[in-house]
């Protein structure tokens, strides 16, 4: 669906869900990356209930959207499930995205809401994500072009 066909309240939708999501990370104290940290470490488990709550939020409002309309409101999209394959790519970007996440005590969200809260020296966390994220996209594109001449290869 093109920007034109969505809801004209879907830019500012999303702009007032940010707002809010931030607002929540610091207002719950998880914008800090010492209180990510001690979670980490098992000393404080106060990150357990504020992801645990907003699981629960967030599937019972999945739970009666899905049930009660046939679109999504503000994109027209029908809901339907979009089924991830659990593969090898799952437990690896897993495994290093935990290993970031331990070594900055923030994840994504997070690091912008500490931004906001006055943590600058986060942002140096933001541009190693970017570029981590950048790094992956293309050694992966290398992945996917190098797997596709080889495969036109096999077939001439």
């Amino acid at each position: 669906m093109s920007d034109r066909e969505r809801n004209p309240l879907f830019l500012p939708l999303i702009y007032v869900g940010g707002l809010i999501f931030g607002f929540g990370l610091a207002f719950s104290g998880m914008a800090k990356p010492e209180i990510v940290l001690d979670f980490l470490q098992f000393e404080d488990f106060g990150l357990l209930f504020v992801m645990g709550g907003a699981a629960v939020v967030t599937g019972i409002t999945f739970a009666v959207a899905t049930r009660s309309l046939d679109r999504a409101p503000l994109t027209g999209d029908a809901y339907k499930r979009r089924l991830k394959s659990f593969d090898r790519n799952v437990i690896l970007g897993g495994a290093i995205f935990g290993v970031g996440w331990g070594l900055s005590g923030i994840c994504p969200g997070a690091a912008y809401a500490s931004v906001g809260i006055g943590n600058y020296p986060i942002l140096w966390a933001i541009a190693g994500m970017f570029l981590g994220a950048y790094a992956q996209g293309y050694a992966r594109s290398l992945g996917t072009d190098s797997a596709e001449s080889t495969s036109d290869a096999k077939a001439n």
